[in-house]
C-alpha cells in the first residue's frame, strides 16, 4: 500500500520539476540556436521576473495579474538589454564562443549581485490573497493551483513556440538565422533584430518561469543558477537547439531526478542529473531529438 501511495506523488513531482526546467530550457534553446553560445545569464532572468513582481505587489500594491505581465515584459527587456550592450558588440567583433560564454557569466554575476543589493539575500515569498493555495488530488498525488498553472504554461509555451517556428514567416527567419547567420544576412534578413526578438521571447519565458516558481516555493537572488543548470541539462538531454528537445529533455530529467532519489537522500538529486548528463554527452551528445 505504501508503494502504491508514493508513486502518484513521485509522478506529480516529476511533472512539476519538468515544467519548471522546460520554462528555462525553451528560451535557452531558442537563444542558443541563433547565437551558438551558452548564455549563462539566461537563468538570472527568472529571478528578474520574480523580483519585479515582488516589488510591484509589495511596494505599489498592484494586482497579481498586472504585476505578472510587467514582470514577464521586464525579464524580456533585460534579456534584450544584455544582448544590445554586451553580446551584440562582441558578435560584431567576431568574438569566440568562449568569450561570449565568459561575458554571459559576468552578466549573470552582476545582475545577481544587483538583485541581492536591492532586495537583500533573504528568502522572499510571492503570495495570492491569504497565501493559502488550494490543493487537488491527482490520482493520489497532491498538486497546488500554482503548480497546475506552471505545467499548463510549460505546455502552452512549447506549443506556441512550435507554431511560431513552423507556421509563420518570422519563424522561417529564425530558422534561417539558426542555420547560417551570414547567409541569412546576405539574403536580406535583419539578423540583429531577429536575435533581439529571440532574447526577448526567451528571457520573457524564463521570467514567467521564475514568477511561477516564486508563487510556488519563493524567490531568492541565487535561484537563477539552479534553474539554469536544470534547464541546460534538460536541453542537452533532449537535443540542444530544439524546442521539442527542450520540452522532452526537461520532463525526462524531472522524472529521472525524482524517481532516482526514491530510496536515497534528496541531496543526491543533482548528482543523478549530472550523471545522466555525462552519459548522454558520451553516448548520445546530440540528445534525444536531432536538430
Amino acid at each position: 500500500m505504501r508503494f502504491m501511495g508514493i508513486i502518484p506523488q513521485l509522478v506529480v513531482n516529476s511533472i512539476i520539476a519538468g515544467a519548471i526546467y522546460s520554462m528555462i530550457a525553451l528560451g535557452f534553446n531558442m537563444i542558443y540556436g541563433a547565437t551558438k553560445f551558452f548564455n549563462l545569464a539566461h537563468g538570472v532572468m527568472a529571478a528578474v521576473g520574480g523580483y519585479v513582481v515582488f516589488f510591484l505587489t509589495h511596494s505599489f500594491g498592484l494586482s497579481v495579474w498586472i504585476s505578472v505581465v510587467i514582470g514577464v515584459l521586464a525579464a524580456g527587456g533585460f534579456g534584450v538589454l544584455t544582448d544590445v550592450l554586451v553580446y551584440q558588440p562582441l558578435r560584431r567583433r567576431q568574438a569566440s564562443q568562449l568569450i561570449l560564454l565568459v561575458a554571459s557569466l559576468g552578466v549573470f554575476t552582476v545582475l545577481q549581485a544587483l538583485i541581492a543589493m536591492i532586495f537583500t539575500s533573504q528568502f522572499k515569498t510571492l503570495s495570492i490573497g491569504n497565501g493559502v493555495q488550494q490543493t487537488y488530488n491527482l490520482f493520489g498525488g497532491i498538486i497546488t493551483t500554482t503548480q497546475i498553472v506552471l505545467v499548463l504554461c510549460a505546455v502552452g509555451c512549447t506549443m506556441g513556440l512550435l507554431i511560431l517556428l513552423n507556421k509563420t514567416r518570422f519563424g522561417r527567419a529564425i530558422k534561417a538565422v539558426s542555420d547560417d547567420e551570414e547567409v541569412a544576412r546576405i539574403v536580406g534578413i535583419n539578423t540583429d533584430r531577429i536575435v533581439r526578438w529571440l532574447f526577448f521571447i526567451g528571457s520573457a519565458i524564463s521570467g514567467l518561469g521564475g514568477i511561477l516558481v516564486g508563487y510556488d516555493t519563493g524567490i531568492e537572488p541565487t535561484m537563477g543558477l539552479a534553474l539554469l543548470l536544470g534547464g541546460v541539462v534538460g536541453s542537452i538531454i533532449g537535443g540542444i537547439g530544439t524546442i521539442g528537445g527542450a520540452f522532452v529533455g526537461s520532463f525526462l530529467l524531472g522524472f529521472i531526478e525524482n524517481f532516482g532519489i526514491w530510496h536515497i537522500s534528496g541531496e543526491w538529486k543533482s548528482a543523478i542529473a549530472y550523471t545522466v548528463l555525462i552519459l548522454f554527452l558520451i553516448f548520445r551528445p546530440r540528445g534525444i531529438l536531432k536538430k
